[in-house]
């Protein structure tokens, strides 16, 4: 349940000042655990707080009492105008390669690490702002965030963690009562994002392009502590290092097959928004694609198509690669050959051999991962990978794609109309193809292959319909509803079509009255211009 309805109320406090609050508890690890590798910088002051979402299933989730808070609180609180007591705010530092070219110091430009909470499941959660003002590592820009890119935020957000794919999520976007300049003048607002961490692959690079080994050793010291506890009792730093590589590029092969399984293009996938968790980070120049492409590009910066929607996977190995340069010096310096003098080449070499073979099977891992996905998409979901990757299965899934393609059919749609086919009814399925009858000879070997699928594994194609619809959404973030519900916060204040879509993207798989509008393609016409925006 989130809340967008809490009046305006300015507060007259202070960015800094410390305020007790009802059951929020606060550590800082980052902050305490790793001095140099950050630094200490309080949120802007917003004139005239107002919080306009919260959400209330997150709150609960991180034991948050929210009704106990008062108004003024919560907006001061959200809008960075208050710091709670027991939060250390700090910006934090990473470089990254973005389109390719390595920026060696970017940092939290435009955020705060407020800091950590241990939620209800006894998980350490950051809690960051984000727009909340200029940082050292702001580099001319402003530091503030438009109300619309916030709420995006939430909406895509909300999608994922309701597709089951991880993310970070919004808790909060406070309106600050000030206006920021982009094209044109724009209500100014904070989110507040709540993440397994903010470490990321630049967090790693930033070190390693200075020489600072012992910072990088402490930061790898601190990553693995915090997301990948059962390595820290391997032998030695390099092992270390090449254990949280494979641990990382299982986490990023999984991601990036559920995002290509329900159609999802993220568009900047730079190395300083690949995080060491595995969650999706940063929801700018994002979007679903409505009519299958592996070629579609959203992202008004993304001129060449280097993060097009089907280059995503090969992309995050590029990014997993750049992680393996950064840790290197720990493996190198790591190696038993190495006798206290500097590394000679063939040490380098053979730290570079190790390092490549544990990157090898990140295609592999994404195909299967793909392939599992596709497979109960096709409603041939089977108790092994390496059934589900199954040539035949595969040929199936591939010209089930290339079918899509040719005749430009909408992505998410298709999958659910198959559901309707395996019922039996092929009509509405048919009805989305240019020439009705084109899926007909690819439907009769679908149909031989659910009913050797279903003799092989002793199941009952009644159940097939179900088991697709919980694998293929009805309701994804399209275009022209998310660029709609933003226009109507941004220009009149207008939150209702904003919470209807919100409403209907947290329950994707329902296919009902309520929600059949939010289930429509966008327009072919929105679609061929459409571009999204970073947000800055």
């Amino acid at each position: 349940m989130h809340r967008n309805k809490a009046a305006a109320h300015s507060t007259g406090h202070t960015a800094g000042m410390s305020i007790a609050l009802p059951l929020i508890a606060f550590d800082n690890t980052y902050a305490r655990e790793l001095e140099g590798l950050h630094v200490r910088w309080p949120p802007a002051a917003a004139p005239a707080p107002r919080l306009a979402f919260f959400n209330d299933e997150l709150a609960a989730d991180l034991g948050l009492d929210a009704a106990a808070w008062g108004a003024d609180d919560a907006a001061a609180v959200w809008a960075g105008s208050r710091v709670p007591e027991g939060a250390e705010p700090i910006a934090q530092a990473y470089a990254g390669h973005q389109f390719g070219g390595f920026s060696p110091q970017l940092g939290d430009g435009r955020a705060v690490l407020l800091g950590e909470m241990i939620d209800a499941h006894g998980r350490r959660r950051d809690i960051a702002l984000k727009g909340s003002g200029r940082t050292p590592f702001s580099r001319g820009g402003d530091g503030k965030a438009a109300i619309g890119p916030m709420l995006r935020e939430v909406l895509f957000g909300e999608a994922m963690h309701a597709l089951g794919i991880p993310t970070t999520r919004a808790l909060a976007v406070a309106a600050t009562g000030e206006s920021v300049r982009r094209d044109r003048a724009l209500p100014g607002a904070v989110l507040t994002r709540v993440a397994a961490s903010h470490l990321r692959v630049g967090t790693f690079q930033h070190f390693a392009a200075r020489g600072e080994y012992d910072k990088l050793a402490r930061l790898l010291a601190y990553t693995l502590k915090r997301h990948d506890p059962e390595l820290v009792a391997l032998s030695d730093p390099g092992e270390q290092a090449l254990a949280l590589l494979a641990a990382v590029a299982g986490r990023q092969a999984e991601l990036v097959a559920k995002w290509m399984n329900v159609g999802f293009i993220h568009g900047v996938l730079n190395t300083d928004n690949t995080t060491i968790s595995g969650e999706t980070i940063d929801y700018g120049p994002c979007a679903f694609i409505e009519v299958y492409d592996p070629q579609a590009v959203f992202s008004s910066i993304d001129h060449g198509g280097r993060y097009a929607f089907g280059r995503q996977a090969p992309i995050l190995q590029w990014n997993l690669a750049r992680l393996a340069e950064a840790l290197l010096p720990l493996v190198v310096h790591a190696d038993p050959a190495l006798t206290g003098t500097e590394p000679d080449e063939a040490t380098v070499q053979r730290a570079v051999q190790r390092a490549m073979a544990v990157l090898e099977p990140f295609a592999g891992r994404f195909d299967t991962a793909w392939r599992r996905g596709q497979a109960a998409k096709l409603g041939l979901a089977a108790p092994t990978a390496q059934a589900a990757a199954a040539p035949e299965v595969a040929m199936l899934a591939d010209d089930w794609l290339s079918l899509l393609q040719r005749e430009q059919v909408d992505f998410t749609l298709a999958w659910r109309r198959l559901a309707d086919a395996a019922e039996g009814d092929d009509i509405a399925l048919k009805l989305l193809f240019q020439t009705p009858e084109a899926p007909a000879a690819w439907l009769v070997r679908w149909r031989a292959a659910c009913a050797v699928h279903d003799a092989r594994h002793g199941l009952d194609p009644a159940q097939r319909p179900a088991s697709m619809r919980a694998a293929s959404p009805f309701v994804i973030p399209r275009h022209h509803r998310v660029e709609a519900a933003l226009s109507a916060v941004s220009d009149n204040g207008d939150f209702a079509p904003f919470e209807r879509l919100l409403q209907a993207l947290r329950r994707p798989f329902d296919e009902t009255a309520a929600a059949a509008a939010f289930g429509e393609p966008a327009p072919a016409e929105a679609t061929a211009r459409y571009q999204t925006f970073c947000g800055t």
